[in-house]
C-alpha cells in the first residue's frame, strides 16, 4: 500500500509540473502577440497622422500632397510598447515607419504608407512571424 501512494504522489507532482510549464509557455505567447499587435496599433495612428500631414496643405503646416519633412511627433515616437522611427524617408509617394520592440529588440515591425493613405505590415523577427 505504501508503495502505492508514494507512486500517486509522484505522478501527481510530475503532472502539475507539466500544467505549470504549458501555462507559462501560453503566457509568453499571449505577451508577444499583444505587443505585436500594440505595435501594429502604435504604426496605424503614426500612419494616420502622416497621411494628414501629407493632404494638409504648406500654408496650414503641412506636406501639401507630399511626405517628404514629416517627422514623426514626439508623443508618438517611443511608448511602452516599442520605439518608432523613419526607415524611408518621405516622399511625394510614400514613407516606411518602423516600430521596434522594447521587450524583444530583435522584433519590429515596418510599416509602408503608400500616396492613397493604405497602410502595409510587415514583421521581422522570429517571435514576430
Amino acid at each position: 500500500m505504501g508503495q502505492q501512494q508514494l507512486l500517486l504522489i509522484i505522478l501527481g507532482v510530475i503532472i502539475v509540473g507539466i500544467a505549470i510549464a504549458v501555462g507559462l509557455s501560453l503566457f509568453t505567447a499571449n505577451s508577444i502577440q499583444a505587443n505585436k499587435d500594440a505595435i501594429i496599433n502604435d504604426l496605424n495612428n503614426i500612419a494616420a497622422n502622416a497621411y494628414q500631414y501629407r493632404i494638409r496643405t504648406a500654408t496650414m503646416g503641412g506636406g501639401d500632397n507630399s511626405y517628404a519633412n514629416y517627422n514623426i511627433p514626439t508623443k508618438l515616437s517611443s511608448n511602452s510598447n516599442a520605439t518608432y522611427a523613419i526607415s524611408t524617408a518621405g516622399s511625394k509617394t510614400g514613407i516606411s515607419f518602423t516600430g521596434t520592440s522594447l521587450s524583444n529588440t530583435t522584433c519590429s515591425v515596418q510599416a509602408d504608407l503608400d500616396v492613397n493613405g493604405n497602410v502595409k505590415m510587415s514583421f521581422v523577427g522570429s517571435d514576430f512571424q
